[in-house]
């Protein structure tokens, strides 16, 4: 079977988050390319960038689990995506232990973590919404053990 090329798996994601914006009321799409140059620029590969871009699409429901499990697309990267996929009641240690033990998974969570953290993102946002998101990121991180602040 022929795999997706990353630009597929990147028209893919931009197509299936179409109209979705972030909390800052931005284009989602620029989420999901910050995370996945910020897994390239750290040294990711293909199957992790691919990972990168279709993060968070089986848990906001842009592509369904099913879709994911038959995408020409290695297991990896399919395993990757589904340790970061949260889980509805999922206590945050037993997502984060998900993501230990997935190999791949650490780098796209922490390209992910270090793109919603940017205080230029978040500066845009509330003051109890910032600080109640900064928080769960640094909490995040911590259990993840990366250590100190980002540097983006």
């Amino acid at each position: 079977m022929n795999r997706l090329t990353l630009a597929e798996v990147e028209d893919t994601a931009r197509a299936a988050h179409a109209g979705q914006t972030d909390k800052a009321g931005r284009p989602y799409a620029e989420h999901l390319r910050a995370v996945a140059e910020g897994v390239r620029a750290r040294g990711g590969d293909d199957e992790q960038i691919a990972a990168a871009w279709l993060h968070d699409s089986v848990e906001d429901d842009a592509l369904s689990a099913r879709w994911l499990e038959e995408a020409a697309l290695s297991r990896r990267t399919k395993d990757i995506v589904l340790a970061v996929t949260k889980r509805a009641g999922e206590p945050p240690e037993a997502y984060a232990g998900r993501i230990l033990t997935t190999p791949g998974a650490l780098l796209v969570k922490e390209s992910d973590l270090a793109h919603n953290a940017d205080p230029a993102r978040l500066a845009v946002l509330d003051e109890d919404t910032r600080r109640r998101l900064t928080e769960k990121y640094a909490r995040m991180r911590t259990l993840l053990g990366l250590s100190g602040e980002e540097s983006d």
